[in-house]
């Protein structure tokens, strides 16, 4: 086992171009779990944090923080969250231990077209729902962390991808699980590792690599976001909520005229081989997610899924 780690780290290593200076490791309890193993790595006592509030999972980010340091919430996109707030108007903190912030919401659908300068503060930044769907500047970023059930292998495992002037950091009361200094010393070793779903992971790092890499991904990728918001934005009949120049190109929501529709399009999605599609809970509606692993023949069979609901129930 200790060889397919070794490979599945050089390999994910190689397809983000991670620098030298970095550690990659391998880790369980999910994104979830780094929402507390952050500030318990990068915020000492009295120490404030930055938070960019974009929607669900960084509300959930946020809450997990205001547990073990003071949270300082710089930009919140209030309302219904479709958008991102734009960078001039962050009120960050000079001292801060880091800026936290969550590229892509699956809930909402709303994905950030820069990433944010935020000078010499680490940048802390969730990639689960984004990570390998194109290239990516690791440079940039003091943490990147992802839950690996979305672009990575089973849920479970998370990777974090962490600079290394940052290891070392942990209060003193960090449980030795979550200190990314000890786990990087042992190789994501220390305890015994996710081994099932390391090793799917190595598999779809591999898979990526024979597809072309992330930049083969990223051009699937924004063709198949393209051909699914161009449909609905097309349609007057199908309607997006999200800021166009911050739509995701993972998580594409999208409400009908009428909720009493809802259920109907479900059924008939179905029945055509089209499934969890239902918004969450919060927000209704639809929402499609075409992570890497949904050919584009999947976004073709849902787009004229949606043009047949729409000519009978239109």
């Amino acid at each position: 086992f200790v060889g397919i780690a070794e490979q599945a780290e050089a390999d994910l290593r190689e397809l983000l171009a991670v620098p030298a200076s970095y550690k990659v490791l391998f880790l369980q309890g999910g994104a979830t779990a780094q929402f507390a193993a952050i500030p318990y790595n990068l915020a000492g006592p009295g120490a404030v944090a930055d938070y960019v509030n974009t929607g669900a999972w960084s509300k959930k980010a946020i809450a997990e923080a205001k547990r073990y340091c003071k949270v300082n919430v710089a930009a919140d996109a209030g309302g219904k969250y479709c958008t991102v707030p734009a960078r001039d108007t962050w009120q960050l903190t000079p001292s801060a231990a880091y800026v936290h912030y969550t590229p892509n919401e699956t809930i909402g659908g709303v994905e950030f077209p820069f990433i944010p300068d935020v000078g010499d503060v680490p940048l802390v930044a969730d990639f689960s729902s984004t990570i390998l769907s194109r290239p990516l500047d690791v440079s940039r970023f003091g943490v990147i962390y992802a839950g690996a059930q979305k672009n990575i292998g089973p849920a479970g495992l998370v990777v974090v991808i962490v600079r290394e002037d940052l290891l070392g950091r942990a209060r003193p009361e960090t449980p030795t699980v979550f200190d990314w200094k000890a786990m990087a010393a042992d190789g994501s070793m220390l305890n015994t590792p996710a081994t099932y779903s390391w090793y799917v992971a190595g598999a779809v790092f591999q898979w990526i690599k024979r597809q072309g890499g992330l930049a083969a991904m990223e051009r699937l990728n924004r063709a198949k976001a393209e051909k699914l918001y161009a449909a609905i934005d097309g349609s007057g009949f199908y309607q997006n909520p999200v800021t166009k120049d911050c739509r995701s190109w993972m998580n594409v929501p999208f409400t009908l005229p009428s909720d009493a529709l809802d259920k109907p399009f479900l059924e008939g999605a179905k029945a055509a081989g089209l499934v969890s599609l239902a918004g969450h809970r919060s927000v209704g509606g639809m929402r499609a997610s075409i992570y890497n692993a949904m050919p584009m023949a999947g976004v073709e069979a849902l787009v004229e899924f949606m043009v047949e609901f729409q000519r009978t129930r239109g």
